[in-house]
């Protein structure tokens, strides 16, 4: 095997001839192009570069790759370059390469590190996803007034799947981590209240807690990174297959037809499981309370009762209903433009759940804001 070679000789004329000889793949090193460039742009000038391989040995796609570059750099320079005297399969390889011209715009050049210009695409690209957002909710808020006048066009058995996933299939991993946030909330309230033995205080601690905040917030995350990512690759995954575009040429509005079950679904089971969690993170402090100063069941009750009133529940509900609906907004907004790529799926489903949280976020500090003001 003979290493690759690449030699340049001037033939008159103007006319550069290039030999190519040995052998040209991957268990070789190529030759350096540069000193070739070099004479290109130096010395006599060139106006016909003439190639040649009537001694190549052997070859795979380094050598067409090589060549490739080599002519896209002299016709640059308004040099023609000659490839007649190449192998068939060669020249192939390379008016194949040659066929398509190149788009506009489709090679990136590296990020030049300027933070300004990084900083005004961020924006631009947050104004772009405001606007969609925008346009999507009133998308929504049409869907749901044609489903009050009883003109909104989608499958009851879709919506009862969506309830059965939004609900049954999210009671063992809600029970879970609402059981695991009581134990919680009640042994870091009860290491505070021990020291001015106030422990039966336990209650009313684990009482407000769930029912004001950890129930609904819990929840919520929870169906954000369970059912709002999956809202999100359905959906992406319709898209990508075009069955979203296939509603539409069908005269079927998408947005009712697959995103308002999916929103009602959500909404009607939320505050289902938000009572359900705020009970079970309920037990799961008695159990702490019991295990650490035997404070009994009745006492425990006791002390939620006299805690928390029809107030606090009310307001976790109302948490509850706002983060259902942000939760599918984020989820089906996501899926809904989703590109059409495996890889964008999994983008929009990674983008559903962190809008999910930040929207889930925001509505739980404004909420808490207006009732602070409210005096509720």
């Amino acid at each position: 095997m003979t290493a690759p070679c690449l030699d340049y000789s001037d033939a008159g004329a103007g006319e550069l001839e290039v030999r190519i000889s040995g052998t040209w793949n991957q268990t070789v090193d190529l030759p350096a192009r540069e000193p070739l460039l070099d004479r290109l742009q130096s010395g006599q000038p060139v106006r016909s570069l003439k190639l040649t391989a009537s001694e190549l040995e052997a070859w795979d796609s380094r050598l067409p790759t090589y060549l490739l570059g080599l002519i896209r750099h002299c016709r640059s320079r308004a040099i023609e370059p000659d490839c007649s005297r190449l192998p068939d399969g060669l020249k192939r390889l390379l008016q194949l390469a040659e066929a398509v011209p190149e788009r506009s715009g489709a090679r990136r050049s590296p990020d030049p590190g300027k933070p300004l210009v990084r900083l005004g695409q961020q924006v631009q690209a947050g104004w772009r996803d405001l606007e969609g957002l925008v346009r999507f909710t009133g998308e929504i808020s049409l869907a749901c007034g044609a489903l009050v006048t009883g003109a909104a066009r989608f499958r009851r058995i879709d919506f009862l799947i969506a309830l059965e996933a939004a609900g049954p299939g999210a009671f063992p991993i809600v029970t879970l981590i609402s059981l695991l946030v009581g134990l919680i909330l009640a042994f870091v309230g009860a290491v505070q209240l021990a020291l001015f033995g106030a422990q039966i205080y336990i209650a009313d601690l684990v009482g407000l807690g769930m029912a004001r905040e950890m129930g609904a917030l819990m929840t919520a995350i929870i169906m954000a990174g369970r059912t709002g990512a999956a809202y999100a690759a359905q959906l992406g995954t319709m898209n990508v297959n075009s069955e979203i575009d296939a509603l539409r040429t069908l005269g079927i509005a998408p947005v009712e037809f697959l995103v308002l079950p999916r929103l009602l679904a959500l909404i009607v089971m939320m505050p289902l499981l938000g009572i359900y969690a705020v009970f079970v993170g309920m037990l799961g402090g008695w159990l702490v309370a019991a295990s650490i100063f035997d404070i009994s069941l009745v006492q425990f009750f006791n002390g939620v009762v006299r805690a928390v009133d029809l107030y606090d529940y009310g307001i976790g509900m109302v948490k509850c209903l706002s983060f259902a609906g942000l939760i599918a907004l984020a989820g089906c907004m996501r899926g809904m433009q989703c590109g059409q790529s495996a890889r964008a799926v999994g983008d929009a489903t990674t983008r559903a759940v962190v809008d999910s949280i930040i929207y889930i976020v925001l509505a739980d500090s404004v909420i808490t804001l207006i009732c602070n003001r409210l005096g509720i």
